[in-house]
């Protein structure tokens, strides 16, 4: 796809997982949260916010973590202030078929946008619900959760944005 008219494609992004590892012993810290901020802040690598901008894509929050994720993961990433998805309620339909329950609130947001998803608990359910509900590209990227954002999934998000979706 070419031309003016081409809207950049969403990237939501999952905070707990990919921005913020969990599970894996000596994991890298970065700072001192403050008295008052969430302790697990010390695992955001500021050096990702740069990597996230420098994407030729809309970033936009897909995470538990809401409102909380501009006021204290963006400026800890030199993020501007992102959309958010605002989540539902989660119903019985949301599970259907083992799909996580972000998968249908996702591709009702992008309203047939082109869209990434990055988050750590992406299964096959979800690939194959979007494939078949969503009539735009999408890429949903898994990340591993004790991991983090790597070289690897930037250059997975990379190819896929640059190769045209």
């Amino acid at each position: 796809m070419t031309g003016s008219a081409q809207q950049l494609p969403f990237l939501f992004l999952d905070v707990d997982g990919p921005l913020i590892p969990f599970g894996a012993e000596g994991y890298p810290t970065y700072g001192s949260p403050g008295a008052h901020a969430h302790p697990l802040l010390t695992r955001v690598d500021p050096a990702l916010g740069p990597r996230l901008a420098a994407l030729p894509c809309e970033l936009v929050w897909a995470t538990t973590w809401m409102r909380d994720a501009n006021d204290s993961l963006a400026p800890l990433l030199g993020l501007p202030h992102l959309p958010v998805v605002d989540w539902p309620e989660p119903s019985a339909e949301d599970a259907a078929g083992g799909t996580h329950w972000k998968t249908r609130t996702l591709v009702a947001w992008a309203a047939g946008r082109a869209f990434a998803w990055v988050d750590d608990e992406i299964t096959g359910a979800d690939r194959a619900w979007v494939s078949a509900h969503h009539p735009g590209p999408a890429l949903l990227h898994r990340v591993d959760p004790r991991l983090g954002l790597r070289e690897t999934d930037f250059a997975a998000l990379e190819a896929w944005l640059h190769g045209g979706w």
